[in-house]
């Protein structure tokens, strides 16, 4: 497995060139960087893309206060590695949704940014247990949940799996988001129809097809952790704060006794 993802909370103080807080900015990328869903469109609202990202890797235009990136910042790789955009969650949202940036998008303060791209990280993220690990030690906005990196990403403990294993988690996130995307940009769909297809819109109807998708990346995640399928959340939980708690998967810090579920 590819080592930690670089977790990026992207902020500026130049609102003008980023994207739209509301829009979550992300979308599926289909057959390449930039394709399907229009912007804003996955979760409502609007979002702006900007061309020559570029620019800002470079020497920082002046009193931009925006450094170099290092050489390689955005070098990933790992089972499914596509080399193009990064995956992305809304800071706040009714769902735990994850879904690929384009290159040509900056994202705001409002998402949550990995600099992988590879559909093995994204079905782990977007698998149950992750998930049930979000909810607990995660924190709120009002009725809705808050992705809280220090707790939710940096003590979340990764599986180790096979290669073959890491393989099928791969493929089962592939399949779940060429499914997604599918139903996102159906062919021939007029904008009006375009516009109520949003991931939001999506998971409040849940069809089977997308339930069926979620347990084979579920069912994969759990043979990656070595565990049997399917198993209570509470009893997920459980197993990943020994996990955590014993260091033998790939957390980045413990969880204190004030955070324990």
């Amino acid at each position: 497995m590819a080592g930690a993802a670089a977790l990026v909370s992207a902020a500026s103080s130049r609102p003008s060139t980023l994207t739209s807080p509301r829009a979550a900015a992300l979308r599926g990328r289909g057959q390449g960087p930039g394709a399907g869903a229009p912007q804003g469109r996955l979760f409502g609202g609007r979002s702006r893309t900007r061309t020559g990202v570029q620019r800002f890797c470079g020497p920082p235009p002046d009193h931009s206060g925006i450094r170099p990136c290092a050489p390689g910042w955005n070098r990933t790789g790992g089972p499914g590695a596509r080399n193009a955009g990064s995956l992305a969650t809304p800071r706040v949202a009714k769902y735990r949704l994850f879904a690929w940036l384009p290159t040509t998008t900056l994202p705001d303060s409002q998402l949550i940014v990995f600099a992988r791209d590879d559909d093995y990280f994204f079905g782990v993220l977007h698998s149950r247990p992750h998930e049930v690990w979000g909810l607990r030690l995660g924190t709120q906005l009002e009725t809705r949940p808050r992705y809280t990196p220090t707790t939710t990403f940096e003590k979340f403990p990764m599986p180790r799996p096979t290669p073959a294993v890491a393989e099928e988690i791969a493929a089962a996130a592939q399949e779940l988001n060429r499914l997604r995307e599918g139903w996102l940009n159906p062919p021939g769909a007029e904008d009006a129809v375009l516009r109520r297809r949003t991931l939001t819109n999506l998971y409040n109807e849940r069809p089977s097809w997308l339930d069926q998708a979620h347990a084979r990346l579920d069912a994969a995640v759990h043979a990656a952790y070595g565990w049997p399928y399917p198993l209570s959340d509470d009893e997920i939980l459980s197993r990943l704060v020994d996990l955590n708690l014993s260091g033998q998967a790939g957390s980045t810090a413990t969880v204190t006794a004030e955070e324990m579920p």
